[in-house]
């Protein structure tokens, strides 16, 4: 009996390759995140907001390395900045979204330079005269172990409230929006434990313990990935169709293993000046020892010195006294 059509291409469509290109990797990551519906999914799915609008600004900056073949590679590394009009109860709001993914615990400070270019930034503003900031959402997803707790997804709020009573009030209002941000912690390391709602199921497609015999590859969960977000997996699955971008994933691989040897031999060259440190403050130390040894060895000897020119004094007198007195 032949199965009709329809039926077939519905089924197909359900149990695709559920094989998708990894997003751990930045070229793969910008790649979903530059195609607008699946940035607006992936994005409200972690602010839990309904995004309707979005315009992506990807700020890349270039690294080039010596490759055997004495060609130079670039590799484009990304942060991702967009803005976001956002549906409330009360109407539309517009927001800078800031995400940026780290590979190295080195990224910490570039973090806080960034951010801080963005407060600066006169296009974060919501009026033509530039007057009025927009408030800034910070996503960052981790690929190494913090002092965080260990949870996939980690919101970080402010609160106001009143310093004396402790009493707590909205955290609304231009001035705090305006110079407070919300943040969101993505933890890669810790996606593997939790599949507790659709935002962590979401995120499997970050879980590296679902690799395949590929590296550049993941096997998703078909029967438990949600439905509202699998434009996000065909998108993935796309990727992973695409030559071209397995070989910027090759690439990358080996750019990030020279960064990480370099980070490595930049670690062991501060352990070692650490330890030199160490080395010339113990020494230092002792020589402040033999320098008050050696002051207090002289002033002995010169008190010694001393007690002998007064025993000589003495017994001169002694000696002068018995022969004026023809002792």
């Amino acid at each position: 009996m032949l199965v009709p059509k329809k039926i077939v291409t519905l089924h197909s469509q359900k149990n695709l390759d559920m094989h998708i290109a990894n997003p751990i990797y930045d070229v793969v990551f910008k790649y979903m995140l530059e195609d607008n519906k699946s940035a607006k999914l992936f994005l409200s799915a972690i602010i839990g907001e309904n995004i309707t609008e979005l315009e992506f600004s990807a700020q890349e900056r270039t690294v080039e390395i010596q490759q055997c073949t004495q060609e130079k590679a670039p590799l484009t590394v990304c942060r991702f900045d967009f803005s976001a009009k956002i549906q409330t109860e009360n109407g539309f709001k517009t927001v800078m979204i800031e995400l940026q993914k780290a590979k190295f615990q080195s990224d910490l400070m570039r973090f806080r330079r960034y951010l801080g270019l963005q407060y600066q930034s006169p296009n974060n503003s919501s009026d033509e005269q530039q007057e009025k900031a927009r408030q800034i959402y910070c996503i960052y997803f981790l690929n190494y172990g913090m002092d965080l707790p260990p949870r996939p997804v980690l919101k970080v709020n402010y609160k106001v409230e009143d310093a004396y009573t402790g009493d707590e009030f909205p955290a609304s209002g231009e001035f705090v929006s305006g110079l407070h941000h919300l943040s969101w912690i993505v933890q890669i390391s810790e996606l593997k434990e939790h599949r507790r709602n659709d935002l962590e199921k979401l995120l499997s497609i970050f879980d590296q313990s679902n690799k395949t015999n590929l590296r550049y590859t993941l096997e998703v969960d078909d029967e438990n990935f949600p439905e509202a977000y699998r434009q996000i997996i065909r998108r993935l699955h796309k990727a992973k169709e695409d030559p071209k971008k397995r070989q910027e994933m090759e690439l990358e691989d080996e750019i990030i293993k020279e960064l990480q040897e370099k980070e490595r031999l930049i670690e062991a060259i501060e352990k070692k000046d650490r330890a030199l440190e160490e080395r010339d403050r113990a020494l230092e130390k002792k020589d402040k020892a033999l320098e008050k040894n050696a002051k207090a060895l002289e002033e002995k000897n010169k008190a010694l010195e001393d007690k002998d020119q007064t025993i000589v004094e003495l017994e001169n007198a002694i000696a002068e006294l018995k022969l004026k007195y023809k002792v």
